[in-house]
Order: structure tokens, then C-alpha cells, then sequence
């Protein structure tokens, strides 16, 4: 990806922050006309001109990850260690058209998940997935344990997962949706919890005996703000992509307001920027529309169905 944006002429810069914008308003419209930033540990402001364009990613849904290790925990760090929703939060104050970052940033027990990958090196795990789910790696989707405290699932996806993985290697990535819950066979919350122990809360749903995961690498993750953009939320709590009164300032991200489309996905971010130049650059293009999928007899008797099983 960076390789096509830089022969594409993007620019990218490493190592600078942005910290702030110079907003001005005239006839109505709001225009930036510079951009704070630091390098490493220099401040400087970016001039921007008449004919230049602003695209803010507002809010952040990795923002505040922290990784663990096979021997410790990660730690639990918040929006302060951080600073990926500080920039919204500086540009809505007073200004209810860019939106209310603190309805999805304020509440981490509501808006935390934590994953985790396994390296091995052994080939037990995975044959005793395969006859455990009759499901070859890469065919059978995730596996959710439902009667997991953690509600934790993991997913084997087609081996080698990776560029250059080596053949004796094999990869695999797991989750669970309330890692403030006490463990099932680990008897403290999983964000307390080191790769070693999440790797014995595995097996115990499994009932797989600790040898399978021998010699494995476990590498937890604990996402504090990673679905922060399903939170519970009313109209005018995410801005619109080009928000009203704008006249050079876009917001792309997870955390604006695009009807009838749904958060999480790719769509989702290749939309809103594609609503946002298209607008500003006055662009004749129509924006690929929302399938309704929920719509659909099909797939609304599919559910019927699913619902009985």
C-alpha cells in the first residue's frame, strides 16, 4: 500500500503528530488554514492554502492497544496514553456539526475486546482442530465457544497465512468480547491474564491436554476503544463526512454519519471517502448505494431458520 500511494505522488510522513487546526469562519463557512504538528519534538504549523483540502480521521478505534507476551499481561492504558481522539475532541468543542467524540470514547468496560495470536512450531494444534471441527484451516470460519466467560472464538486461516511463513510454522488469531470476566479454567479476568494462561483457558474449552500448545508463542492484545464506534449513540453524535458550513475540512473514519450503512467494515471507510471527494472537488459521480441487506426475503428467511437451530 505504501509503495502504490507514493507512486501516486502521496507524501507520507513518519514520526509527526497532529495537535491541532487553525480554523476560521467566513460568510458561514468553515475554513482550516493551518495545521499544528510535532516532529519528534518540534512544533510547527503547516500553511494551508485556498486550494488545498483537509481529511481528519477522527476518533480512533486501535487507539490505546497495548501488547502482552507469554509471561506478562498488557497493561491497560486509556485515551491518555495515547492521544488518538485528542484532535476530535479539541475540533468539537463549541462546534456541535463535527460531533461528539466523548459518546464513544468515554466508556472502555462497554467498548473493550481482546485478542490474541499463537505462533506454533508443532502441528498438534491444528490436527486436532481439524478432527475437533471435520473443518480444514481456511474453510470453516471462526469458533466461537458460547459457554466461555470470556466468550472467546478463534480463527485458523489457510496455512501459510503470511508472506515467507516458514513451512514448519503455523499461525493462527483469537478474541474474546469480555475480558473483564473471570476465566473459565483461569481464575482472573483475561485482561489480567499472560499468553501462557490465555493458552490454558484454550485448551480447557477444548479440552486439548497443555502438550498441544507446547513451545507456542501467545501474544495478547487488549483493545480498549476497538468497537467505541458501536457505542449507543442518536443523530448529530458523528459528524457528517463533510460536515455542515465546511468548506476545505473532511472527516474519514469509522465515526461519521453515513445512512443506512453499517460501521466495521471496509465499505464503511471507502464511502465515506469517496462521499467526501466527490464533494469537495466537486466530482459528477454517483457514490455506489447501500445494499439492503436486511431487506432481502432471502436472507430474512435464512434468519428465520438460523433462529430455530
Amino acid at each position: 500500500m505504501q509503495n502504490w500511494l507514493e507512486a501516486q505522488g502521496v507524501r507520507l510522513v513518519t514520526n509527526c503528530k497532529v495537535t491541532d487546526l487553525d480554523l476560521k469562519t467566513e460568510d458561514g463557512k468553515h475554513i482550516v488554514t493551518g495545521i499544528h504538528c510535532l516532529r519528534g519534538d518540534k512544533s510547527e504549523v503547516i500553511a494551508v492554502n485556498d486550494d488545498d483540502f483537509v481529511f481528519i480521521q477522527n476518533g480512533s478505534m486501535t487507539d490505546a492497544s497495548s501488547l502482552g507476551s507469554m509471561t506478562s499481561a498488557p497493561g491497560k492504558l486509556t485515551k491518555a496514553d495515547s492521544g488518538g481522539w485528542t484532535l476530535w475532541e479539541k475540533l468539537a468543542q463549541g462546534r456541535p456539526q463535527f460531533g461528539k467524540p466523548k459518546v464513544f470514547n468515554s466508556c472502555i468496560a462497554q467498548s473493550c475486546w481482546e485478542s490474541f495470536t499463537v505462533t506454533l512450531k508443532k502441528p498438534a494444534f491444528f490436527d486436532k482442530m481439524i478432527q475437533f471441527s471435520g473443518n480444514q484451516p481456511g474453510t470453516g470460519g471462526l469458533v466461537t465457544f458460547k459457554d466461555s466467560n470470556w466468550l472467546m472464538s478463534i480463527v485458523l486461516a489457510h496455512q501459510p497465512h503470511f508472506l515467507n511463513q516458514p513451512v514448519d510454522v503455523q499461525v493462527f488469531w483469537g478474541y474474546a468480547l469480555f475480558p473483564d470476566r473471570v476465566g473459565n479454567f483461569v481464575p482472573k479476568p483475561m485482561d489480567e491474564c499472560n499468553g501462557a494462561e490465555i493458552l490454558r483457558e484454550l485448551c480447557g474449552h477444548l479440552r486439548f491436554d497443555p502438550e498441544t500448545v507446547e513451545s507456542a508463542n501467545c501474544i495478547p492484545c487488549r483493545m480498549p476503544y476497538i468497537t467505541s464506534m458501536f457505542m449507543p449513540r442518536v443523530r448529530g453524535d458523528r459528524p457528517l463526512p463533510v460536515p455542515r458550513g465546511s468548506k476545505n475540512l473532511a472527516f474519514i473514519s469509522q465515526f461519521v454519519e453515513i445512512p443506512d450503512d453499517v460501521v466495521f467494515t471496509v465499505e464503511y471507510s471507502v464511502r465515506a471517502a469517496q462521499m467526501v471527494v466527490y464533494a469537495l472537488l466537486d466530482i459528477d459521480r454517483k457514490i455506489p448505494a447501500v445494499t439492503p441487506h436486511a431487506e432481502s426475503h432471502q436472507a430474512q428467511f435464512k434468519a428465520l431458520i438460523k433462529s430455530f437451530k
